[in-house]
């Protein structure tokens, strides 16, 4: 069942208990003051009676011509309830009088009863005839009531006729009418469907209306696409970006996959090769089955990083990490050289691995570009809250058309194609960073080297950390 014939049902039920009310209360109104109009003229009419009577030996004589109308029948009776006289209007009838009646009159009591005579309602109005201080006999003035049934039922069929046809005129109006205010909930109804099948969330109710509730229901749905068109947006990046991480991954996995099958293929020839070609085919099997082995630990790094890993934080000395790390890059390139320095005693919340993980990354590749008679500087301070760790190089500089891409995956400057990398260090470095709430940026000038600035939250003064971030 629709909501627009629920509301006309609802209407039209509610209009036609306000008419049944209504006219309940009309129909019982007039029935009850016409009642009470011929009671009052009976009852008058029964003390002229009574006053205007007179005695002929036992019999009580009427003035018939006071009473010959011929809707007012008159009779009298005496003590006992025989019949004395009645008016001729009267016919062959004779007007009941009930035991109860009897006793009340005898009493010295009125009696007001309504009885059926010749198949129509009478009312019947008694009263007692007094001689001095005795009950001579019983007078009856009666009217009957056929003229006001036959109006009230005239009345009753009228308002059932005009209440019939106020409901029909009120369903159509209701009908008509919750149409005509449920036509923009269609309109809207309509236009976000056909903003849903064309994916098209760019697009917005348009409401001109007042702001009532399809104005707050509009408002709604305008900001739902909103969010949904943000959402909408979001998905499609991030499976963009799935689909070039596939097929920039494919592609790096394919050239070393090649180059070791192109290898076992000519140790596989016959005649076999010469023993010193032999030796440089397996050092080359070997060197690309370890950059095979780094470039899979990148992916499962970044992988983990996608779904959103929690890591571990804790409070990290900053000094004690750099110095451990600069000592190791210092082992791995003695001709380089690498220089740390900062304030001691700064503490920052993040995970000891993922840190030294990315300072590991900065440095070597700060190793990589640095001529060997330049160095490499390590700084850590604390600034605004914040730890910051600078390490910063004097190697050929990165273009600024390519240094706001050297965070995205399997990108890799002009400078940076020659050597083996994969492209995937600064932006594990980065997912690494991110999933402990700090940030990194780059800034770097072609021919002055370049600077890599970490930032993490630095933990206050005697406090324990001990949290889970997530990898975004």
């Amino acid at each position: 069942m629709s909501i627009r014939l629920r509301l006309t049902l609802l209407f039209s039920i509610i209009l036609a208990l306000t008419l049944a009310g209504f006219s309940f209360l009309l129909y019982f109104n007039v029935s009850s003051a016409t009642q009470d109009s011929i009671e009052e003229a009976l009852i008058d009419d029964g003390q002229q009676l009574v006053n205007a009577r007179e005695f002929q030996r036992d019999s009580i004589v009427l003035p018939a011509s006071r009473f010959a109308g011929p809707e007012t029948y008159v009779q009298t009776l005496t003590i006992n309830g025989t019949l004395t006289d009645k008016t001729a209007n009267l016919g062959e009838i004779t007007l009941p009088l009930s035991n109860e009646g009897l006793a009340a009159l005898q009493d010295g009591q009125t009696w007001l009863e309504t009885r059926e005579v010749a198949n129509e309602r009478v009312l019947i109005y008694s009263l007692p005839i007094r001689a001095g201080d005795q009950i001579a006999g019983i007078a009856q003035v009666a009217r009957s009531l056929a003229e006001q049934d036959r109006a009230v039922a005239t009345l009753r069929t009228r308002l059932i006729i005009a209440g019939s046809g106020v409901l029909v005129l009120a369903f159509v109006g209701g009908w008509i009418l919750a149409g005509v205010t449920l036509r923009p909930i269609k309109r809207l109804t309509q236009m976000a469907a056909t903003i849903g099948a064309e994916r098209d969330f760019d697009r917005r109710v348009n409401y001109n209306g007042p702001k009532d509730e399809l104005g707050r229901l509009a408002t709604t749905i305008n900001g739902m696409l909103a969010e949904l068109q943000v959402s909408y947006q979001q998905v499609e990046q991030a499976l963009q970006a799935q689909r070039r991480f596939v097929a920039d991954a494919s592609h790096e996995l394919r050239t070393p996959l090649t180059t070791i099958r192109g290898n076992l293929a000519l140790l596989s020839r016959e005649p076999p090769i010469s023993y010193e070609d032999r030796v440089a085919v397996l050092t080359d099997i070997i060197s690309e089955c370890e950059r095979l082995s780094r470039l899979v630990n990148q992916l499962l790094v970044l992988a983990r990083a996608d779904a959103g890993q929690a890591l571990r934080s804790e409070q990290l000395p900053v000094g004690q990490m750099v110095e451990e790390v600069c000592r190791q890059a210092r082992l791995l390139s003695p001709t380089k050289a690498i220089e740390c320095s900062g304030v001691d005693g700064l503490q920052a919340i993040g995970n000891p691995d993922a840190l030294k993980q990315v300072l590991l990354i900065l440095l070597d590749n700060a190793v990589k570009y640095t001529p060997a008679t330049s160095k490499i500087n390590v700084n850590y301070l604390s600034t605004n809250g914040q730890i910051r760790i600078v390490v910063a190089d004097n190697g050929p500089g990165i273009e600024p058309s390519a240094l706001p891409h050297i965070f995205d995956r399997f990108y890799r400057t002009d400078n940076a194609r020659a050597g083996d990398g994969t492209g995937l260090g600064l932006a594990i470095a980065k997912a690494l960073i991110d999933g402990q709430h700090g940030t990194i940026s780059a800034a770097s000038e072609p021919g002055n080297g370049t600077v890599f600035t970490i930032e993490l939250p630095q933990a206050p003064a005697s406090q324990s950390v001990a949290a889970q971030f997530s990898l975004p």
